[in-house]
């Protein structure tokens, strides 16, 4: 039952939304105390939600996909009535304790996340490719919603511009993805951008979005986001090896394994720049 939910639930996806909005938390002044738990895990579970309503949405699609067609309602290892039992339940547990813990701004934000991907990003993706670029704006929404719950305002320019770096990175993130698995996305019917654009199109498209996620972390120590020079080395050194490695994405004769690895790259690279810049934050902060 706990793989079920796992898959269920996209767990590796949820969990780094989970982690993006403890960033949030973190970065507004530098603290991680037992409240930063309700944000965190409200906006978890409706992640989690959302996850599981997704599914439900495409449950006709993800069996045609090797990628999806061991997700449990594709599979039949969880009936239509459960899981919407299951949504019922964990969404309205997240919404409780985001609104009694956190406030009705964290709440909304939340909620903002799972509406846009569940009622307009699903739907919006199959008919039209470039459905990615709005619907980046759902993992943008975490770190503000922890920098909310924080005591931060929504509209500082520090959170917007953690706001902006999130937005960016889904872009390249989504279409590496498309391109070391485009037969499988063949499958599903949905329209793609490799309708529109040659492999070397989409792969100089992918690299400049790919040079623009490195190059938004060099403004974290403008706005005040990286203090330490420790910090803000390796998040220059981060950058610059982004870059580097995905300059191969512009080779004539690419093949998907470059693609894979660029794939996996630009993931680890944002999860070490939460990293240096939630334990700069809290080493800056704390007092000997």
């Amino acid at each position: 039952m706990l793989k079920v939910l796992s898959d269920l639930f996209k767990i590796k996806i949820t969990l780094l939304v989970a982690i993006t909005t403890a960033f949030g938390y973190v970065i507004y002044d530098g603290k991680a105390d037992l409240q930063m738990i309700f944000p965190v895990l409200g906006i978890f579970l409706l992640a989690c939600g959302s996850a599981a309503i997704n599914q439900i949405q495409e449950r006709d699609i993800d069996p045609l996909m090797s990628r999806t067609k061991n997700r449990p309602l594709a599979l039949g290892s969880l009936t239509l009535k459960w899981a919407v039992i299951i949504v019922v339940f964990i969404v309205s547990v997240a919404t409780v304790i985001l609104y009694q813990y956190t406030g009705w701004l964290v709440t909304v934000l939340g909620w903002a996340a799972l509406v846009w991907y569940n009622l307009i990003y699903t739907p919006l993706k199959k008919i039209n490719a470039f459905a990615v670029i709005p619907g980046s704006i759902i993992g943008s929404i975490p770190p503000v919603a922890g920098w909310v719950a924080a005591g931060g305002e929504i509209t500082d320019p520090k959170i917007m511009l953690v706001a902006l770096f999130f937005f960016i990175w889904q872009i390249p993130h989504f279409w590496m993805l498309l391109l070391f698995l485009n037969t499988d996305y063949q499958k599903s019917g949905l329209p793609t951008i490799k309708e529109k654009f040659t492999d070397a199109q989409l792969a100089r498209i992918t690299f400049t979005w790919t040079f623009a996620t490195g190059f938004t972390t060099l403004l974290f120590p403008v706005f005040g986001i990286t203090h330490s020079v420790p910090a803000i080395i390796l998040v220059v050194l981060s950058s610059a090896a982004l870059v580097l490695y995905a300059v191969q994405l512009l080779k004539a004769d690419a093949e998907r394994s470059v693609f894979r690895k660029n794939f996996a790259f630009i993931n680890i690279f944002v999860l070490l720049i939460v990293f240096i810049i939630s334990v700069d934050n809290l080493l800056t902060t704390t007092q000997f």
